[in-house]
């Protein structure tokens, strides 16, 4: 079973892939919407979830779903612990105390006062991204110039009166040189790409007007991406699919995103990656 949502119930186009990878091999492909109510995610052999893409706007009904699943003893990947841990991107905050390279940030609990002026005052960045932690897809993510400083604190007030808000430095390499993802099965290596926002921007989603090509990492990514994902808690349980998202700051690779909830995993710049995508997941169903 692939999991999806009700804004588009079949699978995507890349996800659709590894459907048509799975079924060559006689295995039976259902998708459905995690909200379905009919649904009963025990009965199947496994639940891959895969574009639940509106979780962030149903976050209690989205973690409501999770703990059903959990006491139900569905077959889930990625693990349902991994899953809720990876809901909020307060999980950046695990990472860096074990030890990974992470992009700067600053968190703002729901109710925080703080100015961005203050934040600059504090740190000394200037240009800043502003977004939810509790987010995808850069929903509610913005960029806050010294220009703007009025009106963008009255955009952050609003937002940390609703929920917990991350603050991070404008990071020029993304402009100027992208940002990696790096897709691996079952802790392996498989492929990655290189994102670009359009000129003037600096969210690299198609939605929002980015570019992306494969593209191969160094060596020394693959080994920064790899101690990322072992640095996720919950006793090795090594997830069935990650994305690592991050770029090169003088040298070093800095964790932007561990995706392990509902990644895109672009099968279709990787020829094979369905393959090896599938081949991990049955292997795990063995």
């Amino acid at each position: 079973m692939l999991v999806t949502y009700d804004a588009r119930p079949e699978p995507t186009d890349d996800d659709r892939l590894l459907a048509d990878e799975l079924s060559a091999r006689g295995v039976v492909v259902h998708a459905m919407p995690w909200s379905d109510p009919t649904a009963r995610w025990s009965a199947f052999d496994s639940v891959v979830v895969r574009s639940p893409w509106d979780y962030f706007l149903r976050a209690g009904e989205f973690h409501a779903w999770l703990d059903r699943l959990d006491a139900d003893g569905a077959r889930m990947h990625n693990d349902v612990r991994i899953l809720r841990w990876n809901a909020d991107k307060s999980y950046l905050r695990d990472l860096e105390a074990r030890g990974i390279p992470v992009i700067p940030t600053l968190w703002l609990d729901r109710g925080d006062a703080t100015s961005l002026a203050e934040l600059r005052r504090v740190r000394g960045w200037a240009e800043l991204v502003v977004k939810p932690t509790v987010s995808g897809g850069a929903h509610r993510t913005w960029r806050a110039t010294v220009d703007s400083q009025t009106a963008d604190d009255t955009r952050l007030a609003e937002m940390t009166g609703e929920f917990p808000v991350m603050v991070q430095p404008l990071i020029g390499e993304i402009e100027r040189e992208g940002e990696w993802s790096l897709v691996f099965f079952a802790g392996r290596y498989s492929h990655a790409v290189l994102k670009r926002p359009r000129s003037g921007d600096f969210r690299v989603q198609r939605e929002h007007g980015g570019t992306l090509e494969a593209a191969e990492p160094s060596a020394s990514m693959i080994a920064a991406a790899e101690r990322a994902i072992a640095a996720i808690p919950f006793g090795g349980a090594t997830p069935l699919y990650a994305r690592v998202d991050g770029c090169v700051v003088d040298d070093e690779f800095l964790l932007m995103e561990l995706e392990v909830l509902e990644p895109e995993l672009f099968l279709r710049c990787a020829p094979e990656s369905a393959t090896r995508l599938a081949d991990a997941l049955l292997a795990r169903m063995a």
